[in-house]
């Protein structure tokens, strides 16, 4: 089988999906910040794991792994040194210093990137067919850092695994609360896809050694033809992840998801509805039903709302996306207006405070 070399911008929510790449005897190289680069380097990163049917959770080791890490600041990479490069950092961070340009210096390099972003890249929003992406830009920090990329070398892989760094612990721990798959959607490009697949192959064939015998992982990578798998995370940030944020505080997704459910089903399923109207299956999506139950074990507000209660003046902006795009199509919820609403108050009062 193919060796790949692959470059992933992220340490945290990235090094779940290298811990994978790895064991399929792939290398990695990751672009964190300093004090990240320098403890990966040298002690390596873990990743914790709940597997079904197991009273322990198990501990993947990346100093054990066939695979190689590596940890560089922004500007010690060059991506077409690279055969696949991952886009694992939040949406705001692509417009920093430093990160610009190794972003920049991505898009050019015309290696295959696959975002790994709760927020598909503007780019990505170009492949959908009649959508126009110009009136997407408002949903963005820094749209301009999209500019150069072509879109067919850029697909969506959804971050369906939820994983957080454990605040007691070292920067290079990170805890799996949720082990899904990742699902990534084609290229335009075959080789490419050739890839993917031959990435999913490797990852599938994992096994673990455990002291009763070697089992199966999960969080797998499953290839897709369509470009909307990727976007059925959507209808689940709309029901969950961003209705965590309040007037003045924080929720559990759980809380958000089964405080009120049929609230909850009229958002997920309007969002559905959304991306069946730019051209998905039903197929492609996830019923509500069975995001419902899943809901239970998210037993921690979502990223975005702990980001907004900890003053930060940027977050991803996946509802503003969802909304606009939803326009775009003659579609409207009040849910979700009432959303993009309070995630506007709640970042201008941060600004507003940042700035005093």
């Amino acid at each position: 089988m193919p060796h790949y070399n692959i470059l992933i911008l992220g340490a945290s929510y990235g090094s779940l999906l290298a811990s994978k790449l790895m064991f399929g005897g792939h290398d990695v190289t990751l672009v964190c910040l300093p004090a990240e680069a320098d403890l990966i380097n040298k002690e390596g990163f873990r990743v914790r794991m709940p597997i079904r049917g197991r009273k322990e959770q198990i501990e993947i080791d990346s100093r054990k792994l066939p695979g190689k890490v590596r940890a560089a600041g922004p500007a010690d990479v060059n991506p077409k040194d690279y055969d696949l490069i991952g886009l694992a950092m939040q949406e705001p961070q692509y417009g920093s210093p430093g990160v610009r340009e190794l972003l920049d210096a991505v898009a050019k390099s015309g290696v295959p990137c696959m975002s790994i972003m709760n927020m598909p890249p503007l780019p990505y929003m170009q492949r959908i067919p009649g959508l126009k992406a110009d009136p997407l830009k408002p949903a963005f920090t820094a749209p301009e850092v999209w500019a150069s990329f072509d879109p067919g070398k850029l697909t969506l892989c959804s971050p369906d695994p939820q994983a957080v760094r454990p605040p007691e612990e070292k920067v290079n721990v990170l805890q799996v609360t949720l082990p899904t798959n990742f699902k990534v959607a084609r290229f335009d490009n075959e080789a490419s896809n050739e890839m993917l697949r031959n990435l999913e192959r490797d990852i599938q064939n994992v096994r673990f050694d455990t002291p009763e015998g070697k089992i199966e992982l999960p969080v797998k990578l499953r290839f897709h033809d369509s470009l909307f798998v990727p976007l059925a995370k959507w209808a689940m940030l709309m029901a969950g992840n961003y209705r965590c944020i309040t007037a003045d505080g924080m929720r559990t997704a759980q809380e958000a998801v089964h405080s009120n459910l049929e609230e909850s089903r009229s958002i997920y399923n309007f969002v559905v509805d959304v991306c069946v109207k730019l051209g998905a299956s039903r197929d492609d999506m996830v019923p509500f039903e069975k995001y419902a139950a899943a809901a239970e074990s998210l037993t921690r507000p979502a990223s975005a709302a702990r980001a907004l209660n900890n003053g930060a003046p940027n977050i991803e902006r996946a509802d503003k996306l969802v909304q606009l795009t939803a326009r775009e199509i003659g579609m409207s919820h009040p849910l979700l207006d009432a959303i993009v609403t309070l995630v506007d108050k709640r970042l201008a009062d941060n600004r507003k405070k940042a700035a005093a």
